[in-house]
């Protein structure tokens, strides 16, 4: 916590390292900080359509005074932006209005402005300064984190994408005020995730203080996004390309993925298939012996009070069995299946009998 009040958490990546800015009432920092980096005076401000109104002019506000000339996209939101025909878009505006390599590129908004503007910053120039606003819970603990930036194609989510850290993310709690409750359930899928894969304390907190968490009260958000993003950023400095530990993060993300693909990226958000996913992955690691009933149980209780599903509808078991050998951890053939043997601690399996996947699919489906 610095003399502001805000909690500081550095991702380090030698070079590439940045800080992640967790508070209220942040434009001060990001002045100061824009105005410490000598960037280009010609930015972009990519938001969406829900965003745009509520905060863009705010922000631009911010930048201007920070010396810069920001020019502002917005794109429809929802996932369906999140392709090479949107970020050509994109491309010609920047181009036309004249940013060079210096001009920074900056993300406010939800996870699908984050990948697509930073693709577009990794790309523009073969790279040019990316910095994160992220606006939702989810972007906040998830994407925002980590450099992971990506567009979609017809036959995926993130296929076409790079690993680009950005030079910092600033997390203003101030933006999350006209949040709707989905949205903050959607964050919170991930919030979880973090205690079952890394801390068995944060899961516990997450539990005793249920009430706080849900109205995302001032300490108890500052402490769960804060304590997210530590733990991701511990996982990323040690494996920022995948290599290995990395792929603990995918927990629950295997089946999340099929479910989202077969419903068309449309019933069901991100946070809430990851919900559904982290039931079938935590079904899996007690069908194989490497969790009990009551641990099952007591993840499974602490999703559903978090006001998340536990059922996917629209689904069904062969179609997500398919879905799974496209997705980006599965290599030769093989599904690479994180799963939990206590709270706070995984283990990655790729011999799961397909009887296993297929039962606990099975479970997950209404």
């Amino acid at each position: 916590m610095n003399e502001d009040g805000q909690r500081i958490v550095r991702v380090e990546l030698g070079a590439d390292s940045y800080d992640i800015v967790i508070g209220r009432k942040l434009g001060k920092a990001i002045i100061d900080f824009v105005r410490s980096k000598g960037y280009s005076e010609k930015a972009l401000l990519v938001t969406d359509s829900h965003v745009k109104p509520l905060y863009a002019e705010q922000i631009a506000a911010l930048l201007t005074e920070a010396g810069l000339h920001p020019v502002i996209y917005s794109i429809p939101a929802g996932e369906s932006s999140k392709t090479l025909a949107v970020a050509e878009a994109i491309y010609t505006c920047i181009i036309e209005h004249g940013l060079d390599r210096r001009s920074p590129v900056f993300a406010l908004g939800g996870g699908v402005v984050g990948d697509l503007a930073g693709f577009v910053a990794s790309t523009y120039m073969r790279g040019v300064p990316f910095v994160q606003l992220p606006t939702s819970l989810l972007a906040q603990v998830d994407s925002s984190v980590g450099g992971k930036v990506a567009v979609d194609h017809a036959l995926g989510k993130n296929l076409i994408g790079c690993f680009y850290q950005p030079d910092a993310v600033f997390i203003d709690l101030d933006l999350m005020t006209t949040l709707p409750q989905r949205e903050i359930a959607t964050g919170l899928g991930e919030i979880v995730k973090y205690g079952i894969i890394y801390d068995a304390a944060f899961f516990a907190f997450l539990e005793q203080h249920l009430g706080d968490v849900l109205a995302l009260a001032p300490e108890a958000a500052i402490h769960m996004i804060a304590r997210s993003c530590e733990i991701k950023a511990a996982v990323v400095s040690q494996d920022e390309k995948e290599a290995g530990l990395r792929r603990i993060l995918n927990f629950g993300h295997t089946m999340a993925h099929a479910i989202e693909q077969e419903t068309g990226y449309t019933r069901y958000n991100h946070g809430e298939a990851v919900a559904i996913g982290m039931v079938g992955a935590t079904d899996i690691s007690r069908r194989l012996g490497l969790v009990d009933e009551a641990t099952q149980a007591r993840v499974v209780a602490l999703i559903e009070r978090l006001g998340l599903p536990t059922k996917a509808e629209g689904c069904t078991v062969d179609a997500m069995y398919q879905n799974i050998f496209h997705d980006k951890k599965t290599v030769n053939g093989k599904v690479h299946w994180v799963l939990m043997d206590k709270i706070g601690h995984t283990v990655v399996k790729d011999d799961v009998p397909e009887a296993v996947v297929r039962a606990a699919m099975a479970g997950v489906l209404a």
